[in-house]
């Protein structure tokens, strides 16, 4: 049975990151759906199918080029929210010893020492100076 299994997964794409996230959200529509009245039932279901079903088109597809582009630009709108939330966490970590400011010209985050006074700050990434009271 494995090795019938295997021979019919064989050229096919297969499980990844976003196939993984797809079946989170079928589960979570699914549990949702559960106490939900009749006509958002309905909805939340239908759209739990078809989320399971997108999944299972991506693990069953011969088009292994698309799907992995696919994955990859999940991947990339992964890892832009988990940097952003990441940054937030360390700036409340140190929020006791160091202030945050944002660069006027790059957007960059700049952290600079508290109790300084009024002082100059130079964006490490663009090189503007800008005066700010630490």
């Amino acid at each position: 049975m494995k090795q019938k299994f295997a021979r019919f997964m064989f050229g096919r794409y297969g499980m990844d990151e976003l196939s993984k996230f797809l079946t989170y959200v079928t589960f979570i529509l699914l549990a949702v759906s559960l106490f939900l009245g009749a006509s958002a039932k309905t909805a939340v279901f239908t759209l739990a199918v078809l989320t399971m079903a997108l999944s299972y088109f991506r693990i069953f597809s011969k088009n292994i080029e698309k799907r992995r582009t696919e994955n990859a630009k999940y991947l990339s709108r992964k890892h832009r929210i988990t940097e952003w939330f990441g940054l937030r966490r360390d700036m409340w970590k140190q929020r006791r010893e160091y202030r945050f400011f944002k660069c006027p010209s790059c957007r960059a985050m700049l952290r600079v020492p508290k109790g300084k006074g009024k002082i100059r700050v130079v964006c490490k990434k663009c090189g503007t100076a800008f005066e700010k009271k630490t």
